[in-house]
């Protein structure tokens, strides 16, 4: 299990009793750690200062208690941000009809890059239109995914 991993299973009750969902976990930086903790608000409203600040302080307590990382770090609290990574398999059907990129660690039909309008999941499979031509890419290969920022997902993003 890596300390991302033991790091979201520490915190995840917490903030899930307090309203939130994790979006990311994760760990960068050799010399000056950064523990970037990415969480959202279920019903979909926007992530306040506020909303940041109180998680910040209830990870800070279970971390100090736990201590799942060695040395000094950093923590930081965002939001996933309207052009937000896609992490989740919910995420991908959740945001089916916009755009994305989505990086593979694999070639799939010749390439590792697409981007594309989200179509949604079937079967484990993200499905992602590229042109005229709708790729089926496993989950469990995705090295990394976001939305990209267009008009219409700032649309989208103002009504909430």
């Amino acid at each position: 299990m890596s300390h991302e991993e033991k790091v979201q299973d520490l915190i995840s009750p917490a903030l899930e009793s307090m309203g939130y969902e994790i979006v990311r976990v994760q760990i960068s930086g050799d010399k000056n750690k950064i523990l970037q903790v990415m969480a959202e608000r279920p019903d979909g409203k926007n992530m306040t200062v506020e909303d940041c600040a109180s998680i910040s302080r209830e990870i800070s307590a279970i971390l100090d208690v736990d201590d799942p990382i060695s040395g000094a770090y950093s923590l930081e609290v965002s939001s996933p941000g309207i052009d937000r990574p896609l992490v989740r398999l919910k995420d991908f059907e959740r945001y089916a009809g916009f755009d994305a990129r989505v990086d593979m660690n694999f070639l799939i039909e010749g390439r590792k890059k697409f981007k594309g309008k989200l179509l949604g999941i079937q079967n484990d499979k993200v499905e992602i239109r590229v042109k005229e031509e709708t790729f089926e890419l496993p989950f469990g290969d995705i090295r990394r995914a976001k939305l990209l920022l267009t008009q219409e997902l700032l649309d989208a993003a103002a009504t909430n």
